[in-house]
């Protein structure tokens, strides 16, 4: 179930799937009679994979970190995570609220965003938060990317990361969370740890601020990992992006619950 950085280790799930093919494989040289019959194992097979892909914070594909480790939670330790920046119109109000309250966050990048806005990011490096990658380009087909499709995604990402800011990221965060069981072993070539979260808000089609509030507040706790969008922003009925109308009321709460905020790269140092 676990991957080592550099090294893959199939989950029981991949390993289960891929000894579903092998048998299959031998029941049909044994007897092509049964070809209906391993035909349509083999579509449910592909369809379990698939929807299995479409669960962002689930672990039979490999190892997803969907919470900070015990040893943060402990400490009163949560994470802010703030995905598909940065953007010119938002993340500079974003980084001054961080920078009032006094708080580091991770920034999921997506390498065109990077690109268009170079300052942003190493700015965002700058102050001391994180810069994790989001993929190069965000594509909405991810996960029904091939290993190339999805190794040019990863490696050009961190690439970019690089090369601008000089940050080596250490997380990979797929878009919109989908994926298949090829990035488990792209991931790990890479020495890159799949992140997802524990709550979101939905602030990217959610334009009224107290839902979303609601969705990352209701419940939080230590160890919690909270996700938040400066890319792709809806906005509220006066134009305002969400995540500058909530990110204060988040900081205030999680002040309040005698919580702190660290990036992902702290708690799992």
């Amino acid at each position: 179930m676990a991957s080592g950085l550099g090294r893959w280790f199939p989950s029981a799930f991949t390993k289960a799937s891929a000894a579903f093919h092998g048998a299959a494989a031998v029941a049909l040289a044994w007897d092509s009679s049964l070809l209906p019959i391993v035909v349509s194992g083999l579509v449910a097979n592909h369809l379990i994979l698939s929807t299995v892909g479409l669960v962002p914070r689930g672990s039979l594909l490999g190892p997803n970190i969907t919470r900070l480790p015990d040893a943060a939670a402990a400490l009163g330790h949560v994470a802010l995570t703030i995905d598909d920046g940065p953007d010119a119109a938002v993340t500079p109000a974003v980084l001054e609220i961080l920078d009032r309250y006094k708080v580091r966050a991770t920034f999921f990048a997506i390498g065109s965003q990077i690109l268009a806005a170079p300052e942003l990011a190493r700015e965002i490096v700058r102050r001391g938060h994180g810069l994790e990658n989001h993929s190069a380009t965000h594509p909405h087909h991810f996960s029904l990317l091939g290993v190339r499709g999805m190794t040019n995604e990863v490696a050009n990402g961190q690439r970019v990361i690089r090369e601008v800011t000089g940050f080596e990221s250490r997380f990979f965060r797929a878009p919109a969370g989908l994926r298949n069981p090829l990035l488990q072993p792209v991931l790990s070539s890479m020495g890159l740890r799949l992140a997802s979260w524990t709550r979101r808000g939905f602030d990217t089609v959610e334009r009224d601020p107290s839902r979303v509030r609601g969705r990352l507040l209701d419940g939080l706790a230590a160890g919690d990992i909270i996700l938040l969008h400066d890319g792709a922003a809806a906005r509220t009925r006066s134009g305002q992006p969400v995540i500058l109308e909530v990110l204060p009321s988040v900081l205030d709460t999680i002040a309040a619950r005698g919580l702190s905020t660290v990036t992902l790269r702290e708690a799992f140092s």
